[in-house]
């Protein structure tokens, strides 16, 4: 059974709901060693020093931006640490969007938001809400130690949380030479665009991702097969061990949700939206979230 990556609350406005972000993609790449040809032997790749060509030991080995082509600044462990987020185990939604608003180059790389024990209700309650609005949340997640800008959204029975590119790491299209203007600058004539348009049509087709295998992984997966037969190895795989998800309590949706409503009454979305997320002052709907959770875990105890 897969491990959760954390396990926490998945919130908006007062509501918290236990959840476990769980991978949403399998790796099915195939890794190789590189071995001496000579005896077979793993080549070990070592940390050496550029200039004296000496091994160097992890505890004398310090991080560095390169500013400038070489000149370094070091980097200390505090710095990085004082850059650190705070938060680690909770989905924090800033803000719901259109789903068709967002362009499909910022999607990246998708997990799946599992509900904790007796978090069912407030699972359900999101996920129909998203699909009945078609709306998806604007989201702030970290993993491990870095900050990410996400979307949760309603995938059938599941909420996915997918992270989004941040737009400096998208590259500008005007940055390469693209055929800007009409078809007819290009000399397209309108019966060369019917004759692609009909194409088209004779082509498509539902979309199922099944008809779709990676041929290359699969061929070599046989060729790897056929080696370990001849070479008369096995090999053994173990299943890690289940782990339990944090029991919760009831929680009365429609009190928080009405609490909610009257905070974004009183703190319009856009003023909020506009806000520097990163060590800012707590709103009251952040203040009230954590009261409420004070209390949950008095009730609990």
């Amino acid at each position: 059974m897969a491990r959760p990556i954390w396990t926490g609350s998945l919130s908006f406005g007062l509501l918290n709901i236990p959840v476990s972000l769980m991978s949403g993609e399998r790796r099915t790449d195939l890794s190789f060693r590189m071995l001496d040809s000579r005896d077979k032997k793993p080549i070990r790749f070592e940390r050496v020093n550029a200039d004296t060509g000496e091994e160097v030991p992890w505890k004398d080995i310090v991080k560095a931006f390169e500013y400038d082509k070489g000149n370094y600044v070091v980097i200390e462990k505090e710095d990085i640490a004082a850059a650190a987020p705070e938060s680690h185990e909770s989905v924090d939604v800033e803000t719901f969007v259109d789903a068709s608003s967002i362009n499909l180059r910022y999607f990246e790389k998708p997990y799946v938001l599992v509900p904790g024990k007796k978090a069912e209700k407030g699972y359900v309650l999101l996920r129909e809400t998203l699909k009945k609005s078609g709306k998806v949340g604007i989201a702030r997640v970290v993993i491990r130690t870095r900050e990410y800008m996400c979307a949760v959204m309603p995938d059938g029975d599941a909420l996915v949380l997918i992270l989004l590119r941040y737009p400096q790491e998208l590259v500008e299209f005007d940055e390469y030479k693209l055929p800007e203007g009409k078809p007819a600058d290009y000399r397209l004539a309108p019966k060369e665009l019917e004759m692609a348009e009909q194409l088209i049509d004779s082509m498509t087709s539902e979309w199922n991702p099944a008809d779709y295998h990676d041929e290359f992984r699969a061929r070599l997966s046989d060729i790897i097969k056929k080696r370990i037969k001849l070479a008369g190895a096995t090999t053994k795989f173990e299943e890690p061990e289940p782990r339990e998800d944090a029991a919760t309590n009831v929680v009365d949706f429609m009190s928080l949700l009405q609490q909610s409503l009257d905070t974004k009454k009183r703190t319009p979305a856009k003023g909020a939206a506009k806000k520097a997320p990163a060590k800012a002052a707590k709103s009251p709907a952040k203040k009230a979230s954590k009261a409420a959770k004070k209390s949950t875990a008095r009730k609990a105890s």
